[in-house]
């Protein structure tokens, strides 16, 4: 029998000592329970993806320095080591994964298949290495490949015809919506083409504004399930293995429950949110709790990643602040447990008007007033930023991200917005969703988080008497529609006007998109759920002059 341990672990980017711990904890775990063999993600001495870092000569060095040492500790008669990590050859670095076994490095292969779309542009710093054959570990030839060497079939057919009895993976996939469905059917794909048991050993954490999900899994010949770790956490799982004629076969686990679709989104936004204030080492999170739907989601999901006690909730009220909206961020802040404070902004309001007015004397009141309240809001939250170091969470949404309904220096101030790809009418859903529900792992508290009228009332900037976003916007359902087909599926105003939206209201939502990119640039990275968040994914110039519509 062997057994083959899946080291699902967060490493930290870039943090190799404690990588290097992280893996020799995962290893002596993995001892303790019998196993031959640890399995560790991609590039898990430095966490992927290491973008620009593998530039630099000593940050390379210390990675090989950190490897060297593991190889070493292999010496002690325990499990062999899989583990990923940067390999410098001549001018050429790789990206690649180490087989460690009996105090020294045994084998080495190099990613062939290098991604360059979406999040990923591994072609600016890696070279691709040749197509692999296996490797051999205590007498069992291994189909080690690297991520994106297995979502084509050239790799995982070249392996087995060389002799591979596993094919074996370790990844550094983010997540997205859909995607871990998409994954299974992916491998069973090259399971049916191979004939061969497939491993799938994936990173857990937030970095930047990707979220790793984990998700580890194992495929048997016959395209069954056998093993699937959890979503979102770290987890470590020994894995038994039998020959049945020529075959490697796994013993089945029990499998955990499929959850929810909007569970996955919210843990996701908790891990990201999670790791970017913990790696960056902020004592926790600050933000403007309004009576919104957006600013109490985000408080919710704060709270259930940190924990009340890292999360400072400040309600700051004009004269158009509505009774409601003090009443609901009040109380949402008393089901959260959160620190509250209430600074009312007319003071500073009567401040600017007072220096503004010899300019703006013949003028009429605007949006620009409205945006000052914005932008009072936004300084004063920056203020309490800095004095008392706690990061600033702006509390945006895509819809409103995409056709710029929000203010610079204002409302998309910040070091971080966990709500940057999720659209309105998902915000809606997931607050919905929270009310009724208490996440995995979640340090908030259990049953509703926030008063039915936040996610009732028709959403309001409060900017002015009797405002509603409505006024400015599409209805959010249609407006989301829209937004997904511009944006995620990239069709066109008339494409779209052709399926029965209004064409008058989908020319006027594709031109805000298009005018509101030179905001986008300016706003703080967030958490991506989708195929194509902004940021990473979708790269717009600023100065654009193309338009698809006849002139």
């Amino acid at each position: 029998m062997l057994k083959i341990a899946i080291a699902q672990i967060n490493p930290h980017e870039g943090q190799i000592e404690s990588n290097l711990a992280g893996i020799r904890a995962a290893r002596a775990e993995a001892a303790r329970l019998g196993a031959d063999l640890v399995v560790t993600p991609e590039f898990s001495i430095a966490g992927y993806p290491p973008e620009d870092l593998v530039l630099k000569p000593a940050f390379v060095e210390r990675c090989d320095q950190a490897i060297a040492a593991l190889a070493a500790d292999t010496a002690d008669g325990g499990p062999g080591l899989i583990v990923g990590g940067p390999w410098a050859e001549g001018s050429a670095i790789h990206n690649a994964a180490f087989l460690l076994d009996a105090g020294r490095i045994t084998a080495r292969r190099a990613k062939h298949e290098l991604p360059n779309y979406g999040v990923f542009d591994d072609k600016r710093v890696f070279t691709p290495g040749p197509v692999p054959g296996p490797v051999v570990f205590r007498g069992t030839r291994l189909g080690l490949m690297i991520c994106e060497d297995w979502w084509f079939p050239e790799v995982a057919e070249t392996l087995a015809a060389t002799g591979a009895e596993l094919l074996l993976s370790i990844n550094g996939s983010p997540y997205e919506d859909g995607k871990s469905g998409r994954r299974i059917e992916l491998a069973v794909s090259r399971v049916v083409e191979t004939g061969l048991a497939f491993i799938f050993c994936a990173q857990v954490c937030g970095q930047d504004e990707l979220v790793f999900d984990g998700a580890s899994f194992v495929l048997n010949p016959d395209r069954s399930l056998a093993v699937l770790l959890p979503s979102f956490e770290p987890a470590l799982a020994v894995t038994e293995w039998e020959r049945e004629g020529d075959r490697l076969v796994c013993k089945p686990q029990p499998l955990p429950p499929e959850p929810h679709p909007l569970e996955e989104t919210y843990r996701c936004l908790m891990l990201g949110l999670a790791d970017y204030v913990g790696k960056n080492n902020f004592p926790g999170i600050i933000l403007g709790l309004s009576g919104g739907v957006d600013s109490a989601l985000s408080a919710a999901i704060a709270t259930d990643a940190l924990g009340p006690q890292r999360v400072h909730a400040v309600m700051l009220p004009s004269p158009y602040t509505s009774r409601e909206s003090l009443e609901d961020a009040a109380d949402c802040a008393r089901r959260l447990g959160l620190k509250y404070d209430t600074i009312p902004i007319e003071p500073a309001m009567r401040a600017f008007q007072s220096s503004l007015d010899p300019f703006f004397a013949e003028t009429q009141r605007d949006i620009t007033e409205e945006n000052i309240q914005s932008r009072i809001r936004g300084l004063i939250l920056m203020a309490l930023s800095n004095k008392f170091g706690h990061m600033l969470l702006t509390t945006g949404n895509k819809s409103e991200m995409s056709v710029g309904y929000t203010t610079l220096y204002g409302d998309l101030c910040g070091g971080y917005s966990v709500l940057k790809d999720v659209y309105k009418t998902t915000v809606f859903a997931l607050s919905r969703w929270r009310n009724e529900n208490r996440p995995r792992g979640a340090r908030g508290p259990e049953g509703p988080v926030m008063p039915d009228r936040v996610i009732t009332k028709p959403p309001s900037a409060e900017l002015r008497p009797d405002q509603r976003d409505e006024d400015s916007l599409p209805p959010y359902a249609t407006l989301d529609a829209i937004l997904e087909n511009l944006i995620e599926r990239e069709r066109g105003v008339e494409e779209l006007a052709a399926e029965g939206f209004d064409r008058a209201t989908v020319l006027r939502v594709w031109k805000m998109l298009d005018r509101a990119e030179y905001k986008r640039r300016q706003a703080p990275p967030g958490v991506k759920i989708t195929a194509r968040a902004f940021g990473r994914d979708r790269r717009y110039p600023i100065t654009n002059g193309f338009t698809e519509l006849v002139r």
